[in-house]
């Protein structure tokens, strides 16, 4: 193992418990933003300019982030795959009610922003009580790449959405992660072109599992030595 990779378990050098500790981070800092700009008991119930474009920005910025970061990488593993289901109906739940928010008139923006500050802590438990510890046990995740994506996304930093991959600078096994979480952020009719040293036929076989009908596999490079294929993610139909 090279030295780069020695860690001591469950102390500050293990990757999970990295991960751990920047995800708590960005859960404290939305948490302590929403509170600080909720609407003052006994004053002004609308809700102010800054905590609508705190929600519009900043909290649908993050449940983006972990939609690509946190969500995608667990959902293709029959363990975590209806968690995963259920944190996303509770993000689109979220993201409904930021939309209240902002068209909301004065009477009604407290006792929404207050809805969200409730619905938005119990998403929060449940990633950092529930799904952390199942993606600590899926084989297939790196820890490493969560927090690095996470810290990007700290530090108001796009992380890169690239159009090509090549899975031969990447750990192996955070290999198929990064490509699921690619393919997650994919608008349909998007695509990006993986890059191998082999054929990935596993690869395929478990977008057939996960993603049946909602993706496209092209060849463009067949080998001997690299392979190129363009994976997209089916446009709906109008």
């Amino acid at each position: 193992m090279p030295a780069a990779e020695i860690f001591i378990q469950a102390t500050e050098t293990d990757p999970d418990v990295i991960a751990r500790g920047v995800v708590h981070e960005v859960h404290e800092r939305l948490r302590a933003g929403l509170a600080e700009l909720q609407p003052v008991a006994g004053g002004d119930q609308s809700a102010s300019p800054e905590l609508v474009d705190f929600c519009l920005q900043e909290l649908r910025q993050y449940l983006a982030a972990a939609d690509r970061d946190l969500y995608a990488p667990a959902a293709g593993d029959a363990e975590t795959r209806l968690l995963v289901d259920a944190l996303r109906i509770g993000a689109a739940t979220l993201n409904a009610q930021i939309d209240d928010l902002a068209a909301a008139g004065a009477v009604e923006a407290a006792r929404i922003s207050a809805t969200i500050a409730a619905a938005l802590d119990l998403h929060l438990r449940l990633e950092e009580s529930v799904l952390l510890p199942a993606l600590a046990a899926l084989p297939s995740v790196n820890p490493s790449l969560l927090a690095t994506d996470l810290r990007a996304y700290l530090a108001g930093e796009q992380v890169e959405e690239p159009t090509v991959i090549d899975v031969r600078k990447i750990a192996r096994g955070g290999r198929h992660p990064r490509v699921f979480a690619r393919y997650a952020g994919l608008a349909p009719g998007e695509a990006f072109i993986l890059v191998n040293s082999h054929d990935p036929k596993p690869l395929r076989r478990e977008f057939e599992a996960i993603h049946s009908g909602a993706f496209s596999w092209d060849y463009l490079q067949t080998g001997p030595e690299e392979w190129r294929v363009r994976i997209g993610r089916v446009a709906v139909d109008a």
